[in-house]
């Protein structure tokens, strides 16, 4: 079979879909991500005018915290890593695949907040939005994690509950703070 042929295409689709579902935005990091993005709404919502600055804020918090993800990770396994020995370049790699969901799980309430940067929705919408987006891909993160390990599906939705209700609380946490 030739190197363009469909099913070459096929594998490559999957083997990226692997890698950002799998590797990227099912993973702790991702959940971790969804939670600090929720967190970091709340907060910053209290202190700025314009989901602008709650957009800033959270892309520059998201990056440094992945940036210090992915150098911790490399720290960590360089040198002996489960009892093979393990260079920088393999170390780095290693961090950088495996701290692809804190980034990814922020794509979803950033473009979210970027529409009350742009004033096609207004910014408390933007804001209230994002954040409950948050609430829906934790949910969906916890139904994935329990379905990937063929849990019945009163597990399924039960872990889709109970993941979605971290971000609930940040929801609960703006309602009274605000």
């Amino acid at each position: 079979m030739s190197e363009t042929s469909p099913r070459h295409a096929d594998r490559r689709t999957h083997g990226l879909h692997r890698v950002l579902v799998r590797t990227g935005f099912t993973t702790e990091q991702a959940v971790y991500g969804v939670l600090l993005v929720a967190g970091l709404i709340v907060v910053a919502s209290l202190h700025s005018t314009s989901s602008l600055q709650v957009l800033v804020t959270v892309v520059f918090t998201v990056v440094v915290f992945w940036l210090a993800h992915v150098y911790a990770g490399t720290v960590a396994h360089h040198g002996l890593d489960e009892g093979r020995d393990t260079g920088l370049r393999a170390s780095f790699r290693q961090a950088l695949r495996a701290s692809w969901g804190l980034l990814l799980s922020a794509l979803i309430p950033c473009a979210i907040l970027l529409l009350g940067t742009t004033q096609v929705v207004p910014d408390p919408v933007a804001e209230w939005a994002a954040l409950w987006s948050c609430v829906i891909l934790l949910g969906i993160l916890g139904y994935v994690a329990f379905a990937r390990r063929g849990a019945a599906m009163p597990v399924r939705l039960l872990g889709a509950v109970s993941t979605a209700g971290f971000g609930a609380l940040m929801a609960l946490l703006k309602a009274i703070v605000h």
